[in-house]
């Protein structure tokens, strides 16, 4: 234990500082770049493809294959909620990817993968009634 460096305060200073310049880029981002929001809504006028909000739209695109895909997002989102309970106790010593955190981080990996590859589906190739077009 003597060649353990103690997280408080040393690692936590590092923790405080990272988010303090991530909170200042990100407020300054937020003031030199306009949000993308379009022009009110009109009922008489619909967009043809209406498309949900960019962190939405990997469900969409998931929906519009099969409407029963919800089910396996829902039970995800119960299984998350539920996660601590079922890890139990956390290890003595904690690793990046150790052999025990494997089982987890493997599938969370494919998961963020997977939405990420529709999420780019959805907003960069689908077109007109929702079909399949290339960008370019």
């Amino acid at each position: 234990m003597k060649s353990y460096l103690k997280s408080s305060p040393h690692f936590f200073r590092l923790i405080k500082r990272s988010f303090l310049l991530c909170t200042f880029l990100l407020l300054l981002l937020a003031a030199l770049i306009p949000a993308p929001l379009q022009e009110p809504a009109k009922l008489a006028v619909v967009p043809n493809p209406v498309k949900s909000a960019w962190f939405l739209l990997w469900i969409q695109e998931l929906v519009s294959y099969r409407v029963w895909l919800i089910y396996p997002v829902m039970l995800g989102g119960i299984l998350f909620v539920v996660l601590p309970w079922l890890i139990g106790r956390a290890p003595e010593r904690a690793a990046w990817f150790g052999p025990r955190h494997r089982t987890i981080a493997l599938p969370v990996l494919v998961l963020f993968v997977g939405m990420l590859l529709l999420t780019l589906i959805g907003l960069f190739f689908r077109g007109e009634n929702w079909a399949l077009v290339m960008p370019f």
